[in-house]
């Protein structure tokens, strides 16, 4: 193999993907399908999203056009909605973090469960009419930590996540941050 084409295929290698390793699970069980190791690529991609809030590793998780099937209201539909509502968490847990319990890989399916980690120092939305609630010194610069747990399942499609379901525990979020 001649240098350039090695040096080709090292660089088609390093630009195509985006490197799923920041975070491991600490749990890992797979049926070792023939898709096992492109389904928990895009899982992990899309957990390392959530992680960093860069958007190269939501982009290498989903597909252009995925359906979150349990958005919550008023969420933007596709990548768009993602990328917005980690800009928004991140604006009021600027040091979110995610930790990985479980992966769970069956066929084109994963199931996640992880967890929300980090500290309240923005201002949290108001429910009712979307506005920053910067009046309400209640929720707002104190520090509480957060820390609730949320499980995904994930269909993936060609290494692409296609659909999402999603549980998320808003209940302990809301408490945590009274």
């Amino acid at each position: 193999m001649s240098i350039k084409v090695f040096l080709g295929v090292a660089a088609m290698i390093v630009t195509s993907h985006v490197n799923a390793v920041v975070l491991q699970p600490d749990y890992f069980v797979s049926d070792n399908g023939i898709n096992a190791v492109a389904v928990k690529e895009a899982a992990m991609n899309y957990v390392n999203f959530w992680n960093t809030g860069k958007k190269e590793y939501a982009e290498a998780a989903l597909e252009k056009n995925f359906i979150d099937m349990t958005p919550p209201e008023g969420r933007k539909v596709g990548i768009d909605g993602v990328l917005e509502a980690s800009n928004i968490i991140r604006q009021v847990v600027p040091n979110l973090h995610i930790e990985v319990e479980h992966l769970l890989i069956t066929g084109n399916y994963a199931t996640v469960r992880y967890r929300f980690k980090g500290n309240l120092t923005g201002a949290m939305i108001d429910n009712k009419d979307n506005k920053d609630n910067k009046d309400n010194k209640d929720n707002k610069d104190k520090g509480q930590s957060i820390d609730f747990p949320v499980v995904d399942i994930y269909y993936v499609v060609n290494g692409k996540i296609h659909k999402t379901w999603h549980h998320l525990k808003y209940n302990t979020f809301f408490k945590q941050v009274k």
